[in-house]
């Protein structure tokens, strides 16, 4: 029997011919990823690890520290990182959302397992990669031991066919998904087909990182062209792809017109059998609009947002939030002159970090407030208060709407 790609890296990483649905293997892990977060909280510094060459540590959830507590967890990671002389130290200035940062130094490979405390670790399964979020104590076993062991789960294929209309981009992919199938929990997810081509690498990473919404364990796209000239501008060649057998066993296939999509907005609660086509969402006034995280704070995101924005006004009553996925995003879109088109229509242009995403700082929503927001979760109480309502779509979509001041198709807007 043929394997999934899933199935063919935890068959490679445990060293064993085959693995398949419901089997259990112990694996060597090619990447460890600590954050912020983990240095802050009940943190003690090993007396061994398997291999500085393996761990990078990224400062992203709450950067600049904007708590004594989070302060504190600053010093502990530059120790752990100058005491076991780990080389991939992402602190602040270098900083970013710890997947964006995972992405620009191709951390997440071909072929390879990566590991990390952060639930939305999956994004990094746009790049061929098994990539999952596990928690504390499991991670800084990894980086004592070099191993984990994993499950392997049922995989459900997303065979891709056509093309995004223009006005659609990966978000609406996901949020269609979601909406149509509902929660893919203990299974992995797997996308490929001949409509994966015209989908760009910005795109696949923002579905992939929205794998956790609907509780899938991987969320993997096939390897391409696309990722082969993302790696050779990296300068990284040395991987091994996975691919698919012809006669993997799948759980289910299920076919995406890519050309048939429309953008999506999730209403507030959940992603799963809770969206609806933008044309048919009702027209709510909204108090904030959010465009960010490790889904949607890519250079691509913010183009799309200043071109949007550019020559337009946030409308009164709006808080528009931008926030940069990394402060390599916030460079380059500074150059590019997004930046200035976002802050002269009025929005407010933040730090790179989680911040407002997880409801920490950086835009925290208040009682009774609605949420338009273009990150990764919209359950109640995600975003700041329980008493806020939090809706889920594109950064064209958010941008477009904090202009008309309630939730409207972008299409529209620059058709005027």
């Amino acid at each position: 029997m043929g394997m999934t790609m899933i199935e063919k890296i935890l068959a490679r990483k445990a060293g064993v011919a085959e693995v398949h649905a419901g089997e259990i293997v112990t694996v060597e892990v090619d990447m460890t990823v600590l954050i912020d977060l983990q240095f802050a909280t009940m943190w003690m510094q090993p007396l061994k690890i398997n291999d500085a060459s393996k761990v990078a540590i990224v400062m992203d959830h709450a950067v600049p520290a904007p708590t004594i507590k989070d302060a504190a967890g600053g010093p502990n990671a530059r120790k752990f990182a100058n005491d076991y002389g780990i080389e991939r130290f992402y602190d602040v200035g270098r900083h970013g959302i710890c997947h964006q940062v995972i992405a620009e130094n191709g951390l997440a490979r071909p072929g390879e397992i990566l590991a990390c405390t952060d639930s939305h670790t999956c994004a990094g399964g746009a790049f061929n990669t098994a990539a999952r979020g596990l928690g504390p104590a499991e991670v800084y076993s990894i980086l004592c031991t070099g191993q984990t062991w994993f499950q392997a789960s049922p995989t459900i294929r997303y065979e891709l066919i056509g093309s995004m209309p223009a006005g659609v981009s990966g978000k609406d992919v996901f949020l269609y998904i979601a909406d149509a199938f509902g929660d893919a929990t203990n299974s992995n997810l797997e996308y490929g087909g001949p409509g994966l081509a015209s989908i760009p690498l910005n795109d696949r990473r923002t579905i992939a990182t929205q794998g956790a919404e609907i509780s899938a364990d991987f969320s993997t796209f096939a390897y391409d062209d696309v990722l082969a000239e993302h790696f050779d501008d990296l300068g990284i060649t040395s991987y091994e792809p996975a691919h698919a057998d012809p006669d993997a066993a799948y759980a289910a296939v299920r076919e995406i017109d890519l050309s048939a999509l429309a953008p999506y907005v999730a209403r507030p609660g959940t992603v799963s059998r809770n969206g609806v086509s933008v044309d048919e969402v009702e027209p709510r006034k909204i108090d904030q609009a959010f465009i960010g995280s490790c889904a949607n704070g890519q250079l691509d995101d913010l183009r799309i947002a200043a071109e949007i924005l550019r020559g337009r006004r946030v409308a009164p009553g709006v808080r528009l939030i931008v926030t940069p996925a990394s402060q390599q995003v916030y460079r380059d879109a500074m150059r590019l002159g997004y930046l200035q088109d976002i802050a002269d229509a009025g929005a407010v242009i933040t730090n790179s970090t989680c911040g407002a995403c997880f409801g920490y700082h950086m835009g925290v929503v208040g009682p009774g407030e609605v949420c338009l927001t273009s990150s990764t979760r919209n359950f109640t109480g995600r975003m700041g208060s329980t008493e806020a309502e939090i809706y889920m779509a594109s950064p064209a979509t958010v941008a477009a709407s904090a202009v008309a001041g309630h939730i409207t198709d972008a299409r529209k807007v620059v058709a005027q």
